[in-house]
């Protein structure tokens, strides 16, 4: 017989580790599943507290929860809802100052027993401030105090101790992250507010819109179609985008004319023929609504690349020969980072 290969120490090592794992995050999915299956017209209620307030989200919780507490204020704020987190330990010493009668409480303890967020919730008690808990005690101070308590399944830390907020943490910051975006839907949060909130990094450069980077106005490389080709020849060098636009009477587009098409009437008299005459028809247009990527995506989707569009607005999109309010060049994606 052959004899059984020894594990190593290594192997051995490895293997106790990927069952620690999955064991931390079957545990903790096991309570996002369970938390999901608890909400009831409890959520709803928080809900339309947060709507109904004219001031700010005030986030506080110690600890481990504080920390949570201080990204989920974080995501509010990013998703429409003024937030702001409040230390409670700083609460009790001036920073209560922070919260108004106009805003909303948000407090989080695993417990519902933490002593730091007595003052914060007598203040609150005190000035009529509305209060929303997030709690696993369901008869401790801070859900029989709390205007809506939203109270978290039992469920088992993943510590083998079961002593470090692991579980119990993660069902916080997912309960956070539901309130947030059920806000953002109540208030029709759309990418364009998104992109108003962030304008800088890679979140800003994806969502940067083709009105935002187009060229317009005179600059425009645009000739008739009854244009002769020196006039079409002299409005591509002005305007240097290498190509040009022609346009009917009423100046919507019915073609355009590229490096590409003077080339392939080069070996005739191109000086005589006139825009209509050269123009290759039906060319690649973008809304001015457009995410850039998008534009940057239609100019090189094809065999043939091109390294401009001509811009036509929304409302006539679609429609036969629409009236040019812009363009946009290659260069003008790379430079708002898009590539």
């Amino acid at each position: 017989m052959t004899a059984a290969p020894i594990e190593t120490a290594a192997a051995k090592t490895t293997s106790a580790d990927l069952e620690a794992a999955r064991r931390v995050l079957s545990t903790e999915g096991d309570a996002l599943a369970e938390l999901a299956r608890s909400l009831d017209h409890q959520f709803s209620k928080a809900v339309d507290l947060i709507m109904a307030v004219e001031g700010r989200v005030i986030v506080s919780g110690m600890g481990k929860s504080g920390l949570v507490g201080t990204k989920i204020a974080a995501t509010f704020a990013s998703t429409g809802t003024p937030s702001q987190f409040v230390h409670p330990g700083e609460a009790s010493h001036g920073d209560l100052g922070f919260v108004t009668r106009k805003d909303a409480v948000l407090l989080l303890s695993n417990s519902g027993k933490t002593q730091e967020l007595a003052d914060i919730i007598e203040f609150t008690r005190r000035a009529g401030i509305p209060v929303i808990g997030i709690t696993s005690g369901a008869q401790s101070p801070l859900a029989q105090h709390a205007d809506v308590p939203l109270i978290l399944p039992a469920a088992p830390e993943a510590c083998p101790m079961g002593l470090a907020p692991t579980t119990s943490t993660t069902m916080t910051l997912a309960l956070g992250d539901a309130l947030a975006v059920a806000l953002m839907k109540r208030r029709g949060f759309t990418a364009d507010d998104y992109r108003a909130l962030h304008p800088g990094g890679s979140l800003g450069r994806r969502l940067v819109k083709v009105c935002d980077i187009m060229h317009a106005g005179s600059e425009l490389p645009l000739v008739s179609r009854d244009a002769m080709m020196s006039e079409v020849l002299l409005e591509m060098t002005s305007k240097r985008f290498g190509c040009a636009g022609v346009t009917d009477a009423r100046g919507g587009l019915v073609g355009v004319i590229t490096d590409g098409d003077l080339r392939r009437h080069m070996q005739g008299d191109l000086l005589r023929c006139t825009a209509g005459e050269v123009m290759t028809t039906h060319p690649r247009l973008i809304r001015a609504g457009a995410l850039g990527a998008e534009a940057l995506r239609l100019m090189n989707q094809h065999e043939t690349p091109v390294t401009c569009l001509f811009v036509v607005s929304d409302e006539e999109a679609g429609a036969a020969n629409p009236r040019p309010v812009g363009i946009v060049h290659i260069h003008d994606c790379l430079r708002a980072g898009l590539a």
